[in-house]
């Protein structure tokens, strides 16, 4: 053997060996961290939390990185054909080292594809080494693919590496995982991906910028006819159905969920800070506390997604019509109620804490620079009803944009179910874009004016008062006071609690007030789920006190469910991303009163649906049925209230602006009944049109055993509500006729307040 022959020898098996060496000191970890074969199998990326409808339906998610993972059998073949097709297409035949894709990439320098198999791409993807600028470092980095991947052959079937792949990969739009990718760009599942959309997502792979569908779609449709020409080319189509799909124009469903996106945006904000609280007081197995952004976790709600649409619509369809003619006073409109007192202050405040404000401040301009700037006109995004997506671009100087967007009215709407305590719907305000604050949230609280009411009937019954006792309409004198305390309906004199309550009578409130005292009643309220502060004062009577929308809904449970009041519950439970159960949500309920109180106030609380404040459901939105509920209006028509039942659904909606200076001046718009009810109504009338809802207009409440409600004092008709002057036909029942004028609530006033 000559001396040269003998020289490469040396060098070849030299090499080997040192290759062989290399690679052993690679797979002991020696040159940098290796993974193990178990953290291979359960990768530890970031894996995004899912918040689910009561009908399984997504919601939306919260995370770092925005994905899920799917298994083998929830992903379209179309996906893997087009993927091995396009990237790999020995994928089935090797051991994770396409040798003759390396020669291919050594011998024309990349230009024909790489040398990279789909399992070495799920290697780099797995341990996630940044790519060195150092060529040496990087000959590592790469021999480190390498042994991952033929790890991951040697432990893996081949559908496993490949579903592992396509749940690592990330698509671009912060979208990780063919499931969320799937979801993002054409809005379905995985296994249902068509021959042309898998052939789009895995074009993407590519280069998820540059062949990004939203963005880029000339270059995307492009690419993903190179992919449907790779799949003709390996035998997975034929031509004619290669031609057909190369033909299909390119058609997205992009339905992207962030946090103001989607369905019910308030709801997933406060499900979002529920379970962040529960993660920081369960640990998992490792000790770690559970992460709601990284730890995927299954978050399962009560929301009915069919409720919570018609909910969305109906105070989109109400808000819109009443913001038109609350801009049309001419205060609002001409800006003069900016001009003095308290909303001139509160303008300044507004602007000062602004992000525009304090930049220019942080560099140093002064005072009278920055208001120069605050009034220049400049360019900007504005919301506004007129556009489909509340958005328009116009020019506004930043100081009108202020008072553009403090004059909407906002609302917040809440459906739950009395018996179970579910909540159904939630609506915090009119577009979560622009206006994140919650005003369902049990923080959020304004005065509740009228609706106060029915708890302090539902309190003198439950000591003795009968629907159909007198009460006095007189002014009451009250403790520590120097004069009556007169807050209106003297008019109507003495007058039976079913009729007083109807009308919404100030006096016969603070008539029953006296009679079973302040303190009392205040314990009473905090008895029915309301932790609020109530002031010991007269005025709470008639709603003086600010609570939120969801302790009155919450106290509003016991009139329908005989009694037992149900807190509202809105997660029923939390899973990890496995499936293992980590939570199970029950409701809590407690009696109040008993069946036999809460259906006298049922009663009562018809009368107001019928004969009283809130009868424009029945004669202007032709709701019919067994309904009942009560308005609330407060000072000056800064807030306006309707909380209504039917004997399966109880509702609550509120109507104001966030600066209460801002409102309407007169009554007869600013009222409960005509600002905040036909949101009701609207949601309602959607819930009996849909059969799917189960929502129907025959269902009845029915009385418990026994039932006597005003005994000796019983009537029908006019004399029912204890209206002597009411008509009433040949059977005893009131005749309404078709004028749908009410009586406009007498607002509280709060002179016992200071």
């Amino acid at each position: 053997m000559s001396r040269s022959v003998k020289i490469l020898w040396r060098v070849f098996l030299g090499g080997l060996a040192f290759f062989v060496v290399l690679i052993t000191i690679i797979s002991l970890g020696w040159l940098g961290y290796m993974p193990s074969m178990k953290e291979l199998e359960n990768p530890q990326s970031a894996v995004s939390s899912e918040v689910y409808a009561s009908d399984g339906s997504l919601l939306g998610k919260y995370y770092i990185k925005n994905r899920s993972n799917s298994t083998f059998a929830e992903i379209s073949p179309n996906v893997f054909n087009a993927l091995v097709a396009t990237e790999d297409e020995r994928f089935k035949e090797h051991s994770g080292i396409d040798g003759m894709a390396v020669l291919r990439a050594v011998v024309f320098l990349g230009t024909k594809g790489g040398g990279s198999t789909i399992t070495q791409q799920l290697a780099l993807n797995l341990f996630n080494d940044q790519r060195s600028s150092n060529k040496i470092v990087r000959i590592v980095q790469k021999l480190k693919e390498w042994v991952v991947a033929v790890k991951l052959e040697k432990n893996l079937t081949k559908d496993e590496i490949i579903t592992l792949y396509l749940n690592t990969v990330p698509f671009g739009d912060n979208t990780y995982g063919i499931k969320n990718a799937s979801l993002t760009f054409f809005n379905k599942n995985p296994d249902k991906l068509t021959l042309e959309e898998a052939a789009v997502l895995v074009g993407m792979l590519k280069g998820n910028t540059l062949y990004n569908p939203r963005r880029h779609p000339d270059r995307s449709l492009a690419r993903r006819n190179t992919v449907i020409d790779q799949m003709l080319k390996y035998g997975y189509i034929n031509e004619s159905t290669a031609a057909d799909a190369k033909q299909t124009p390119l058609v997205l469903h992009y339905q992207r969920i962030d946090n103001h996106e989607g369905p019910a945006p308030y709801f997933r904000q406060v499900v979002e800070q529920e379970v962040k609280k529960w993660c920081k007081a369960h640990e998992k197995d490792n000790g770690d506390n559970y992460d709601l952004y990284k730890d995927g976790l299954k978050i399962y709600t009560t929301i009915d997604s069919r409720m919570q649409r018609y909910a969305e619509e109906a105070v989109e369809e109400h808000m819109q019509d009443l913001q038109a003619a609350f801009v049309a006073q001419p205060k609002i409109k001409n800006g003069t109620i900016w001009n003095s007192g308290h909303p001139q202050e509160a303008l300044k405040s507004m602007v000062q804490r602004s992000d525009r404000y304090l930049n220019m401040k942080e560099d140093g301009m002064s005072e009278k620079d920055i208001m120069k700037e605050f009034n220049k006109p400049v360019s900007m995004k504005i919301f506004s009803w007129k556009s489909k997506t509340h958005t328009i671009d116009t020019v506004m100087s930043p100081l009108d944009s202020i008072k553009y967007m403090r004059a909407f009215l906002s609302a917040g709407f809440m459906a739950m179910d009395p018996f179970t305590g579910e909540v159904k719907a939630w609506v915090g305000g009119i577009d979560h874009n622009f206006f994140q604050y919650d005003h369902v949230n049990i923080g959020t609280k304004r005065q509740v004016g009228s609706t106060i009411k029915p708890l302090l009937y539902t309190l003198a019954v439950d000591n003795g008062y009968s629907p159909c006792s007198s009460v006095s309409t007189e002014p009451q004198q009250f403790a520590g006071q120097k004069a009556p305390y007169n807050a209106g309906g003297s008019k109507y004199g003495n007058i039976s609690m079913k009729f007083a309550l109807a009308m919404s009578v100030n006096n016969a409130s603070l008539y029953l007030l006296n009679q079973v005292t302040i303190n009392s009643f205040i314990d009473f309220v905090h008895k029915c789920g309301i932790s609020s502060n109530i002031e010991q004062v007269p005025s709470i009577a008639l709603g003086v006190s600010d609570i939120s929308l969801f302790e009155m809904v919450w106290a509003y449970s016991m009139f329908p469910n005989r009694g037992i009041n149900t807190e509202p519950i809105f997660i029923t439970k939390i899973e990890d991303k496995n499936g293992n159960m980590l939570q199970n949500y029950t409701p809590i309920q407690k009696e109040i009163v008993n069946a036999q109180t809460a259906y006298k106030m049922v009663q009562m609380m018809k009368g107001v649906t019928e004969i009283g404040t809130a009868k424009r459901l029945r004669y202007r939105y032709g709701l019919d049925g067994d309904m009942a509920g009560k308005t609330g209006t407060t000072n000056d028509q800064s807030d306006a209230w309707f909380i209504g039942y039917t004997p399966q659904l109880l509702a609550g909606a509120w109507v104001g602006c966030d600066d209460r200076f801002l409102r309407f001046s007169s009554e007869a718009q600013g009222q409960g009944a005509a600002a905040a009810l036909p949101i009701w109504a609207y949601f309602f009338k959607k819930l009996r049109s849909d059969s799917k809802t189960g929502i129907t207009g025959t269902a009845t409440f029915v009385p418990p055993p026994n039932f006597n409600n005003c005994g000796d004092l019983g009537a029908t008709g006019g004399e029912y509500y204890g209206d002597p002057n009411a008509e009433v036909d040949s059977a005893g029942n009131p005749v309404r006729n078709s004028d749908t004028s009410e009586p406009i609530e007498e607002i509280p006033t709060t002179e016992w307040n200071k």
